[in-house]
């Protein structure tokens, strides 16, 4: 009996010890203010200042109402139902009533207003409305690219294009369709686009649905696009840099009433755009009231000249999280590699053609 108790004494002093440490479990006992919940982040508040408020951080009223009837008018003229009789369009995609959102669908009909969520108004902070999600630099855009990164996108830039019917990419050394392991992360259905999951955690188009589920040792944000599940471990270490992850190493600690995240060790691809996997992002959740999180978010990586950051409402929503079927992985991806196929020996036969001696 005795020499267990000494065996156990260094253990119970360790631990005692650590209980003591500032940021760690027991340090504070206060009652932290619960994030559980679930938030609906859609705005029609951009990530990046539009040039025509160009030095404005908030907008007015007026100005935010007239951005909410262009969008409700323009959603509801591309809900109209389709006329079955109809021919094939002479151009697809959404562009016919939304030029915003020209890309979707690359163009050729997949979607239209049915599947867009981009709330029905802009967001407000401290009762005011803003211009952009993004609020550092001033100007409310991304900071210039670095070296670093306009290499980077120098190299996205040679290897995907506009699909002009053409295999362009036949005399390359590797082309996009090569592989499946080279098409984008959204497209496999391995992460959302747009950043969606984060960090740093921004609107989409649709399925913008966040659900926070709060304990003492972890904090878990279920998103809805791709049921990506970023885990939150409480007064940690950050992993070995050689661990590296899709949404990043995510590790948590309060300062007063604010959630602030810490986020590294991430792959060298990760959700946000141009990023590279030397990422950091630090986040912040904090209450602004009883249904709405203040969410703020700080992005250094050297793919840009300066760090740069943004801030925008997260509101509660009675909305369920249902399951994200990403279809895409489950068909269409063997379509791109067959079309691509098609298209390169169709580029060979005409090769063949022009030059009957080779």
């Amino acid at each position: 009996m005795y020499n267990r108790i000494i065996r156990q004494l260094p253990m119970a002093l360790a631990g005692a010890c650590l209980l003591a440490l500032p940021g760690l479990a027991g340090a504070d006992d206060r009652q932290r203010p619960d994030l559980s919940g679930t938030y609906n982040i859609a705005t029609l508040t951009p990530l990046v200042r539009p040039d025509h408020v160009a030095g404005k951080l908030n907008l007015t009223d007026a100005e935010a109402q007239a951005i909410a009837d262009h969008w409700r008018t323009n959603l509801a003229k591309d809900a109209v139902p389709s006329d079955p009789d109809r021919g094939a369009p002479e151009k697809g995609g959404t562009d016919i009533f939304i030029p915003e959102i020209t890309a979707a669908a690359g163009g050729v009909g997949g979607y239209n207003g049915f599947y867009m969520d981009f709330g029905s108004s802009s967001f407000k902070v401290d009762g005011k409305w803003r211009t952009s999600i993004i609020t550092s630099p001033d100007s409310g855009q991304y900071p210039p690219l670095s070296e670093q990164g306009k290499q980077r996108r120098a190299q996205l830039g040679a290897f995907f294009r506009e699909n002009s019917g053409d295999a362009w990419w036949l005399d390359l050394e590797q082309g996009p369709y090569d592989d499946p392991e080279l098409r984008p992360l959204a497209e496999r259905c391995l992460l959302g686009f747009g950043s969606t999951a984060g960090p740093p955690a921004l609107p989409v188009m649709y399925n913008n649905l966040k659900r926070i589920v709060q304990t003492d040792d972890y904090v878990m944000i279920l998103n809805e696009m791709n049921h990506d599940a970023r885990i939150i471990r409480m007064n940690a270490p950050h992993l070995p840099v050689e661990v590296r992850k899709w949404l990043g190493d995510s590790v948590g600690h309060w300062e007063d009433d604010t959630l602030v995240v810490d986020t590294t060790n991430f792959r060298e691809t990760p959700g946000l755009s141009m990023a590279s996997g030397e990422l950091h992002v630090v986040e912040r959740f904090s209450r602004t009231d009883d249904a709405t999180l203040l969410y703020q978010f700080k992005v250094e990586d050297p793919n840009w000249t300066e760090p740069w950051g943004g801030e925008y409402p997260w509101p509660a929503s009675n909305d369920n999280v249902y399951e994200y079927a990403c279809h895409e992985g489950n068909y269409a991806l063997g379509g791109i590699l067959r079309g691509a196929r098609i298209l390169e020996e169709e580029a060979q036969a005409r090769r063949g053609a022009a030059n009957p001696s080779d």
